[in-house]
């Protein structure tokens, strides 16, 4: 029906931006994260402090992590209302694709045509998911 059709395209609107917004801070929080590695000390404890002072006062990977949180608001508020079965692959594969390309456009290695291939894969297999449950 009317109702059914509305409420499937609302919820994949919300699960687009919520893997537009994972995808995009993903390769941000690898950004931001580095050099994380170059932080050492003596012990289990203080390296955990030092690290998570590192990471929270770092605005290149506290501002992206934060949009990703959100991006999880988003996503828990809007499954409680969907098709779980349409909900994870539909987010799970965009966000994957959303993270290559921006991964891409912010200077990661190229990938092989063979990634390429796997992303169009992903395409066709969350649009049979979709169309299977619209039909």
């Amino acid at each position: 029906s009317r109702t059914m059709l509305k409420d499937a395209v609302t919820s994949a609107f919300w699960f687009l931006l919520v893997a537009i917004i994972w995808g995009a801070t993903n390769p941000l929080l690898k950004k931001g994260g580095s050099g994380i590695e170059k932080v050492k000390k003596q012990n289990f404890m203080l390296q955990f402090i030092a690290e998570l002072k590192f990471l929270v006062f770092n605005w290149r990977y506290a501002i992206p992590f934060i949009l990703n949180q959100s991006g999880s608001v988003v996503y828990y508020l809007t499954i409680a209302k969907a098709d779980v079965s349409l909900a994870v692959p539909i987010t799970n594969s965009l966000t994957f694709i959303t993270s290559t390309v921006v991964g891409r456009l912010l200077g990661e290695p190229a990938h092989s045509r063979w990634t390429y291939l796997g992303l169009a894969f992903v395409v066709c297999g969350v649009a049979l998911c979709v169309s299977s449950k619209m039909a």
